[in-house]
């Protein structure tokens, strides 16, 4: 397949989480809201004259310094972004929004104000609660968590217009930029796509990590190129994967996969696009903080959530999607010495594989995993198994 027309642009700007287009928008006069985790919902950072920053640490080397301060079991993406922030890769953010919803994140956050890394007169570190339920009133105390602790801090710190109307706004930048990704993403779907999993990946990654009013008009463009993309005769994938597990900001990962011979055809992982870009649909009947908290919490699916029905969702929505997008088995993966995921990949693995038949890879993998032979290793051996599989249940005919 030709080349897209602005991949190496897309590429370029995950090389720094302060990159071009940030830069542009701040040289404008806008504010950068920094945040790491689904549970601050994105759409509440860009209102008004703000924009949203998934803060990732790219290119990471050495974490040396923030292992000294958080210790070798706290989780490496975590160590990464304070390795990053002690080094002054974040000092263009104007806020930093936290949730706890996982403790070795909340460390991140600490360090984040203790260690003074970002000294702007007006520079905010805001922490939010996550109930561990979706009922009537922990959807009330999570309205009054975002209003309290982001909405009226960011009103208070720069005068942010943090009004109904200016949310609703918010929301149908968002819900554009949804629709695209999931119909470049729906592409997937077919038997020999016009679009590979890496190129998804940076396409989603650019959408959290740059300002939507600028990265808009590149994914629109890219959509219509998508459009008339002529595939390749054959399909170049030997298996078609599914990946479910913790953070994976990095498409090196999603590319190691593929050069392996697999096709990542569905990405329900954190910064992936289930949860993350859906449509947020809204009413004129209450307020649009209370339906957005709510959406949120619905669709979330991590793995802090440990009641009957979320357990339920995030096993459901695994087979859902590797059902959908065709895949012949579905990757587990965390991020090491992740709590949550260091249980759910350890069952679900097993159930998915035992209980309802699914060819299964269960990894845990450092933050940075672009030059690890092991995990390139093991996914080489679980894409020819998938394939001989595949072989064995056509009665021996080739794919394609």
């Amino acid at each position: 397949m030709r080349d897209l027309k602005h991949l190496i642009f897309f590429e370029n700007l995950l090389e720094n989480a302060d990159n071009e287009l940030v830069e542009k928008a701040k040289s404008e006069g806008k504010l950068a809201i920094g945040y790491t985790c689904f549970h601050i919902p994105e759409v509440l950072l860009n209102v008004d004259n703000c924009f949203s920053v998934r803060l990732r640490a790219p290119r990471t080397g050495s974490i040396d310094i923030a292992t000294f301060y958080m210790s070798n079991y706290t989780c490496e993406f975590a160590r990464a972004l304070v390795e990053r922030g002690i080094e002054g890769g974040f000092n263009f953010l104007d806020g930093l929004a936290g949730v706890d919803a996982c403790s070795m994140m909340n460390r991140f956050y600490e360090h984040f104000e203790l260690l003074k890394m970002n000294e702007k007169p007006n520079f905010f570190v805001t922490h939010t609660d996550m109930p561990y339920k979706v009922e009537d009133y922990s959807v009330r105390h999570y309205v009054k968590q975002m209003r309290v602790r982001l909405l009226d801090v960011m009103e208070k710190s720069y005068g942010v217009d943090t009004s109904d109307a200016a949310i609703r706004r918010a929301v149908e930048e968002h819900n554009e930029v949804c629709r695209i990704l999931t119909e470049i993403g729906q592409m997937r779907k077919e038997d020999n796509p016009v679009i590979t999993g890496y190129e998804y990946h940076v396409l989603n990654l650019v959408s959290y990590t740059c300002p939507k009013a600028l990265i808009l008009p590149y994914l629109r463009e890219t959509l219509e190129e998508l459009r008339v993309r002529q595939p390749d005769p054959k399909p170049w994938y030997r298996a078609r994967v599914a990946i479910v597990g913790s953070e994976i900001d990095d498409p090196s990962l999603t590319k190691m996969i593929e050069e392996c011979g697999a096709m990542v055809v569905s990405d329900r992982y954190c910064y992936g696009s289930t949860p993350g870009r859906e449509v947020i649909e809204l009413n004129d009947d209450e307020p649009a903080l209370d339906q957005i908290c709510r959406h949120y919490m619905e669709v979330s699916e991590c793995a802090r959530y440990i009641s009957d029905e979320k357990v339920q969702q995030r096993r459901d929505t695994a087979e859902r999607l590797a059902t959908e997008f065709k895949a012949d088995g579905i990757i587990y993966e965390q991020m090491k010495f992740c709590d949550f995921w260091g249980f759910e990949r350890a069952l679900v693995s097993h159930i998915m594989s035992k209980e309802r038949g699914w060819p299964v890879l269960s990894i845990d993998r450092p933050y940075n995993a672009r030059t690890s032979g092991q995990l390139r290793t093991r996914f080489q051996a679980f894409v020819e198994s998938l394939e001989i599989k595949r072989i064995q249940k056509n009665g021996g005919a080739q794919h394609g």
